[in-house]
C-alpha cells in the first residue's frame, strides 16, 4: 500500500503564487509517474500537470508557463509550483502516484485564488 500526503494549499490573490508538495510512502519499489490533477465546483478532475520516471513532463494547455512540476527521488515527493495565479485555477488539487502496483490518489488540498 501506498500513502499519500499533500500539503501546500492555501488562498492567495490573482497573480500569487503557492507551491504544493505530495509525499509518498508505503510499499514504493518504483514509480513510473508522479502528477497533479484538480477538479473545480461542477467540473470533472483533470490532468494539471505529471512527471515521468525518466523525467520528461506534460502539463495542461492552461497552466503552460505558469506551473512547474518537479520530483525529489531521494524523498519520493513531488511539487507544483504554480505562479501567477488565476482564479480559474480555483480546484481541490490532487496528488497521484502510478507504481508497478497500480495508481494511488492523496486526499486533496484547496486552492483558492480570490481578491
Amino acid at each position: 500500500q501506498v500513502q499519500l500526503v499533500e500539503s501546500g494549499g492555501g488562498l492567495v490573490q490573482p497573480g500569487g503564487s503557492l507551491r504544493l508538495s505530495c509525499a509518498a510512502s508505503g510499499s514504493i519499489f518504483s514509480i513510473n509517474a508522479m502528477g497533479w490533477y484538480r477538479q473545480a465546483p461542477g467540473k470533472q478532475r483533470g490532468l494539471v500537470a505529471v512527471i515521468y520516471s525518466g523525467g520528461s513532463k506534460n502539463y495542461a494547455d492552461s497552466v503552460k508557463g505558469r506551473f512547474t512540476i518537479s520530483r525529489d527521488n531521494a524523498k519520493n515527493t513531488v511539487y507544483l509550483q504554480m505562479n501567477r495565479l488565476k482564479p480559474e485555477d480555483t480546484a481541490v488539487y490532487y496528488c497521484k502516484v502510478v507504481t508497478g502496483t497500480g495508481g494511488y490518489w492523496g486526499q486533496g488540498t484547496q486552492v483558492t485564488v480570490s481578491s
